[in-house]
């Protein structure tokens, strides 16, 4: 396997603090010397410590250590930085450390680099570094250590956290009484479930992974060969967008979408669902509207068929045409802008046999109906996409698993047979195998109304392509192209535009951007 193979699926994987053990367990149980991984592991974090503050303009470096070996890891990076000319302390508060930590908590004394037992002396450091607590913590923090870290969280050093910032659950992402303020964290060896929830971004900072080359039998004989849990990366949502046609190929090869979405009330969640899911570009586009809206959709997207359909005096889809063909399209993505007076609509999408993204009022439809049980029935692949609001009425006896979101969104895939996507600043998707993929980046820019919209159109147009083509990409690789698509338009978008001027009808002329950009990465 090529260093390139290796670095990209490393990338991928994700682990719980239970399988982050074990894998652990097998190195050591093959004859790695626990003192020889430290001193790896330190080296590798001293060596992008140095990176991130050179010593000229960060001469001094605060360094938290634990009582475990994540605080013996600490002790060694502030050993080499002091090596390299850093002006090092160490606060330890702690007086029993385990035996390995102990050893290097006596040769750092011994070198006289200064060990302290209360802050005040951090106040004059450039910057810290955490290694109070590393993975598996299951307990809330106390005193001392609570108010320690209140008080480094009210100075402005910035900190780098040694594997998770101190004091968050290693699965959940949750605080455990109060936790430190990263300004990055370097993950040790595989990606931590919970640095990729949202309850843990506020104190992560920039994230990092840090490959000391854990052997990948190790890794998969813990993880299988094709892990559940998965981090989205950009090689792997490129692979499966339909960036490369056939040379010989015309329009019904590549995808007929059927939108049904818009009212009177919401035009605009009409126009922003079609404006998504033509620069999908997939190669038929259908959209049913309210016959008022018909104009506005023409006008928008004039290369769409537009379905003008009766409709209520509030000015919602009454029905939908009687000549409609449901054979003809490949998927059909409803929902946007319906109003709920739309639930005939909603009831005749799910009996059709089609693929289908449900959304926005098409969820609360679904919700009030109270049938969430019966997709399991759908003959055809079936595509959720909640806000947490939406998920809690869709989902209400997963009330308790939302602790974790990414435990509640296998939950509800398991649940529906379908594939659940519940957004977030960390989108979490899972299908109900238990396959799951989480999209580490995104942007509160994306918090604008009618964002949703152009996901639900871009996701669409992408999945009606797959089933025009089927073979290349399982669902699930659809719809985490298309989560990471959206995202990296609103990342783009945002680095040109401020987070405040990426509106919805914006953040769809970014789409195609954000994709050129990605591949030229690649």
């Amino acid at each position: 396997m090529t260093c390139r193979k290796r670095s990209q699926d490393i990338q991928q994987f994700v682990v719980t603090a239970v399988q982050m053990r074990q894998i652990e367990e097998r190195v050591f149980a093959a004859g790695m010397p626990v003192a020889a991984l430290m001193e790896k592991v330190a080296g590798l974090v001293a060596r992008r410590v140095e990176e991130l503050y050179p010593v000229a303009a960060w001469g001094r470096v605060g360094v938290l250590v634990g009582p475990g070996h994540n605080g013996g890891d600490a002790l060694v990076v502030a050993r080499e930085l002091y090596f390299r000319g850093y002006e090092a302390v160490i606060y330890c508060p702690f007086s029993r450390l385990k035996e390995l930590t102990e050893s290097h908590h006596r040769y750092c004394a011994a070198l006289g680099i200064p060990i302290v037992g209360d802050t005040e002396a951090l106040r004059s450091c450039d910057f810290l570094i955490d290694g109070l607590f590393g993975f598996g913590l299951e307990r809330s923090l106390t005193e001392p250590i609570s108010t320690a870290i209140h008080q480094i969280n009210e100075g402005s050093q910035p900190v780098v956290s040694i594997d998770l910032p101190s004091g968050l659950h290693t699965d959940t992402g949750a605080v455990m009484g109060t936790a430190v303020r990263a300004t990055h964290s370097l993950c040790l060896g595989l990606w931590k479930l919970g640095l990729l929830q949202d309850d843990a971004l506020e104190y992560v900072g920039k994230a990092e992974l840090i490959d000391f080359d854990l052997p990948l039998t190790d890794i998969q004989a813990v993880l299988g060969t094709l892990p559940r849990i998965q981090r989205t990366t950009s090689e792997r949502a490129i692979a499966h967008l339909p960036l490369n046609r056939p040379p010989t190929t015309h329009k019904y090869k590549m995808g007929h979408l059927l939108l049904i979405c818009g009212s009177r009330r919401y035009a605009g969640g009409a126009v922003l669902t079609g404006l998504g899911a033509r620069a999908s570009g997939v190669g038929m586009l259908s959209i049913a509207v309210p016959d008022s809206l018909k104009p506005i959709l023409t006008a928008q997207l004039p290369e769409a068929l537009v379905l003008g359909c009766p409709e209520t005096e509030a000015g919602a889809i009454a029905h939908l045409p009687d000549e409609l063909d449901w054979a003809a399209y490949h998927t059909i993505a409803c929902g946007p802008g319906l109003t709920k007076e739309a639930r005939a609509i909603v009831q005749q999408v799910l009996g059709s046999q089609r693929s289908l993204v449900l959304d926005a009022d098409g969820l609360n439809i679904l919700a009030e109906l109270g049938t969430v049980s019966t997709l399991q029935a759908r003959q055809a692949a079936t595509v959720l996409t909640p806000h947490l609001g939406e998920f809690r009425r869709l989902f209400p006896d997963l009330a308790e698993e939302m602790s974790c979101r990414v435990t509640a969104t296998r939950a509800a895939a398991a649940q529906t047979g379908a594939v659940v996507l519940l957004k977030g600043a960390r989108i979490a998707i899972a299908d109900a195998s238990g396959a799951t993929r989480i999209n580490p980046e995104s942007t509160p820019a994306l918090a604008r109304g009618g964002s949703g919209d152009v996901l639900t159109g871009l996701m669409g147009g992408l999945l009606a392509q797959a089933e025009a083509s089927p073979g290349h990409s399982s669902l699930i690789d659809v719809v985490q192209s298309a989560a990471w698509w959206h995202a990296q338009a609103g990342i783009l978008a945002a680095e040109e535009r401020s987070e405040l001027g990426v509106d919805a009808f914006t953040l769809s002329q970014y789409l195609i951007p954000a994709v050129q950009k990605g591949v030229g990465k690649g």
